[in-house]
């Protein structure tokens, strides 16, 4: 399984109640409990959010991005969901990727 970075865009302030938020909450509990869930949370400036996540497929990503009752109950009203290329230690920080060579200047 591959990671994907959820972006939360479009907040519709003003609207958030505590229920909604619990029901978030209960959302991103089982994405952990099934091990999916790596790391998440708002941004400082209030912007949006961010939900890193394990799925098989970009589109298997959207479902389970699109699940989130932020983004069905329209409190987010649009979201992004790209697959991750993480770099590390464990491959030469993409250095030898086609991707990178691709974008490097001669």
């Amino acid at each position: 399984m591959a990671k994907h970075v959820v972006l939360l865009r479009d907040k519709n302030k003003g609207t958030l109640t505590k229920e909604l938020l619990l029901r978030h909450i209960g959302h991103l509990r089982s994405l952990k409990a099934e091990g999916r869930l790596h790391l998440c949370g708002p941004f400082k400036d209030d912007s949006g959010g961010f939900i890193l996540i394990e799925a098989g497929s970009e589109k298997e990503a959207m479902d389970l991005a699109s699940r989130d009752p932020f983004i069905r109950e329209g409190y987010y009203r649009s979201l992004e969901v790209h697959e991750l290329m993480e770099s590390g230690e464990h491959n030469n920080w993409l250095m030898d990727d086609d991707q990178t060579k691709g974008n490097l200047k001669d």
